[in-house]
């Protein structure tokens, strides 16, 4: 693998407004500052930051290992039928994802208690991942301080317009934006995209730690990739990586897409925007079944860890279910996600996503003005 405003109550319910409104009045300093109450959330998440050897090793455990030995099946099937190989591959996708939980962890630097463990496990899982621990780590950490702002769009997010920015672009520019947010694109071409040709590149604006681990990476997953081709062969093995590497991508993709795209999702001008209010109403809590929920990491979390990246996968689930505060947000139950895929805009007037169509509407109201 936000931000907040009154207008997402709709999403999160009125409950979570109140809660908020209390615990900030509760904490706000005497000149009625509600913005000094950051020390209540802040009380509220310390107490499940900490991170743990045991609970990450069985982690690395129960999802390295069952990923390695799938990948044993798959060489055993791969000479009995593809038609045994493919859902072995398709499952092995879905472990992909939980290793990139993992990565994602330690690039936040919550996984181990140790800095160093951390990095060495995030590097390991990167490559496994196709993902350069170093550079996306930077990039993510932009992602988590500007999500739901408008005036900061543009690293680690998805591609989001308003509606007055895409009546304003050119022909051109609305061809891109509408094929970028194609669903056949977003979800099942651009996850290649990203993992195979995107992470293969350093990015200009990094540092040279981040541009370097690109290389390391690259490095690593040659040296990964010829061994792998050494015992399936080179075709069989590329055929099968890409396919592992596209369900993982897309249910990834998807899953970052969900928790940021959303009925009742936060975005604000750099004016009126707020850390605290932008993770509780800008991420959703996409309530997954138990099975997905493993496999993604507890990562359905994402109004909590938008709050605090500091707490661990493996104890999301448990700060959610003892604190009040986050069992009033509205889940995003995985029927109900579906309408994700008709948001394509956002409306700074109604102060909501919305899809193409209300384009006419509002084009048609244009036309009125001016006819007066």
């Amino acid at each position: 693998m936000g931000r907040m405003q009154l207008p997402a109550a709709a999403s999160l319910g009125k409950p979570l407004g109140k809660s908020l409104k209390i615990m900030m009045n509760d904490l706000a300093s005497a000149d009625g500052d509600a913005k000094t109450s950051a020390p209540a959330w802040k009380k509220i998440v310390a107490k499940y930051q900490k991170a743990a050897v045991w609970p990450g090793v069985w982690q690395l455990i129960n999802t390295l290992v069952p990923y390695a030995a799938l990948w044993c099946l798959i060489y055993f099937c791969l000479s009995i039928s593809w038609w045994l190989t493919i859902p072995l591959a398709i499952l092995a996708g879905g472990f992909l994802v939980r290793t990139f939980i993992i990565s994602h962890d330690c690039g936040h630097g919550s996984f181990f208690p140790s800095r160093k463990a951390n990095e060495i496990v995030g590097f390991i899982t990167g490559v496994l991942t196709f993902t350069p621990f170093h550079q996306w780590r930077w990039e993510h950490s932009v992602h988590h301080s500007t999500s739901g702002d408008l005036d900061r769009r543009g690293v680690g997010d998805i591609w989001t317009l308003t509606v007055q920015e895409y009546l304003e672009a050119s022909r051109w520019q609305r061809f891109a934006y509408r094929l970028a947010r194609n669903p056949f694109i977003l979800f099942g071409l651009a996850p290649l995209y990203i993992f195979l040709i995107k992470h293969r590149i350093p990015s200009a604006k990094a540092g040279r730690r981040e541009r370097l681990s690109v290389w390391w990476t690259n490095l690593a997953m040659v040296g990964v990739a010829a061994l792998m081709s050494l015992i399936f062969g080179l075709k069989a093995y590329l055929l099968l990586q890409v396919l592992v590497v596209t369900v993982a991508g897309s249910a990834g993709i998807w899953l970052f897409y969900v928790q940021h795209q959303f009925e009742g999702a936060y975005w604000q001008r750099s004016d009126d925007w707020d850390y605290s209010t932008a993770a509780l109403k800008g991420s959703s809590f996409y309530k997954l079944p138990k099975v997905l929920q493993w496999f993604s990491g507890n990562i359905g979390f994402h109004h909590i860890h938008h709050l605090s990246p500091r707490i661990p996968n493996y104890h999301l689930e448990k700060c959610h279910k003892a604190e009040p505060l986050f069992q009033t947000v509205k889940p995003v139950t995985l029927f109900a996600s579906l309408k994700s895929f008709t948001f394509r805009l956002w409306d700074e007037k109604e102060m909501k996503l919305v899809g193409y169509g209300a384009l006419r509407r509002i084009r048609r109201q244009g036309r009125q003005a001016a006819g007066c």
